[in-house]
């Protein structure tokens, strides 16, 4: 059994909007991960499913290896790419005709960019439903839990509240799961709860294949990506009095190994396989605009949180991100790199944590 985590005053809030109006939009962050794409693919079929006319809307492209999750071909994009306005002007009739836009996957409207004023300008009702923390105060309904390893995993949540299990379908089970699995990286991090490999089962029982999933999303690549990932490696700083170790990778890279959207994901996950490193940091110069992508992974008690909020980002403890805009890479890698020092003390800590929890478990 879950625990009830919902407010049920919320739930029933949105039951009435159910009943009394039609048009859904359905919104998730810029540069859509896994997450974000499973949530509000899974809210539109299930809203589709009560006979509601919803759509999804993104503010740029998600990755190629998202492309198979059902429903993802109708996803209404505000921009492909930097240069591209086609989208813009169906975006914002769509939000215009909106009764009740659900925001999902991001807590504050900065994360969709300039969807951001388009939504803020809107007169219809507004759900927000994410695991975030600090959710800005924009929504009507606000059901913020950043005790959850994904938004996928409170949307399932939501949606059994709302009574649906029974009805849930594969294709719903199937964009929950992946939600889920790539937040969590494969389940490798803050997912030690058993709450959520509760919900996996329940989720298997509506036929998800969690085996041809796993393939889809993490060996869906490619050569060009593994050539491409050799040379970012070869870029590694490893800084051992820090445990942290640092990867960049350059706009002529991109070009010259024929980049995507997507090819880099996992790459800041990589220097973590070291065995003294708990923080790490991967630099991408943004082929689109000019800024430079800083992701952040940890493992265990450091919070790379606190570091990503140092550059105007922020996301979870373990995984988290930020831009800077109008900055050289030399330059934002150099901030990084200076900033350490005053985190040394949470790292060497950290890293004493992860050698004592690793001799627990060498002894038992």
């Amino acid at each position: 059994m879950l625990n009830n985590l919902i407010d049920p005053a919320k739930v029933k809030i949105f039951s009435r909007w159910l009943q009394k109006y039609n048009k859904f939009v359905i919104i998730g962050h810029v540069s859509p991960d896994g997450d974000a794409v499973g949530s509000t693919l899974a809210l539109c079929h299930y809203l589709r499913s009560k006979g509601k006319n919803a759509m999804v809307v993104m503010p740029n492209a998600f990755p190629d290896f998202l492309k198979w999750l059902p429903g993802s071909e109708e996803v209404v994009l505000y921009r492909r790419v930097s240069y591209d306005h086609s989208g813009q002007y169906r975006v914002r009739r769509i939000i215009e005709k909106a009764e009740v836009i659900c925001c999902l996957d991001f807590n504050a409207l900065y994360r969709i960019n300039e969807v951001g004023e388009l939504v803020k300008a809107s007169k219809a009702k507004k759900l927000l439903l994410d695991h975030h923390l600090d959710p800005e105060n924009f929504a009507d309904v606000i059901i913020s839990h950043p005790d959850q390893s994904s938004t996928c995993e409170l949307l399932f949540r939501f949606l059994c509240d709302l009574g649906h299990f029974d009805e849930m379908t594969v294709d719903e089970a199937s964009c929950i799961y992946t939600g889920m699995m790539t937040d969590t990286g494969g389940f490798t991090y803050n997912s030690c709860r058993s709450d959520i490999f509760y919900i996996i089962s329940l989720l298997l029982t509506k036929g998800v294949n969690k085996d041809v999933i796993y393939r889809k999303v993490f060996n869906n690549y490619t050569a060009a990506r593994f050539v491409l990932q050799g040379v970012v490696l070869s870029s590694m700083i490893y800084l051992p009095e820090y445990h942290t170790a640092i990867l960049t990778m350059t706009r002529e890279q991109q070009k010259q190994y024929h980049y995507i959207r997507g090819d880099s994901e996992g790459f800041a996950n990589i220097p973590l396989a070291i065995k003294d490193v708990v923080f790490a940091c991967f630099l991408r110069e943004d082929t689109e605009r000019d800024e430079i992508k800083l992701s952040f992974r940890s493992v265990g008690n450091f919070s790379c949180e606190e570091v990503a909020r140092h550059f105007g980002g922020g996301g979870h403890k373990n995984a988290s991100g930020a831009e800077q805009a109008g900055k050289s890479l030399e330059e934002v890698k150099q901030a990084f790199i200076s900033l350490l020092d005053e985190f040394k003390e949470q790292l060497e800590d950290g890293y004493q944590a992860e050698m004592e929890s690793s001799f627990a478990v060498d002894k038992s």
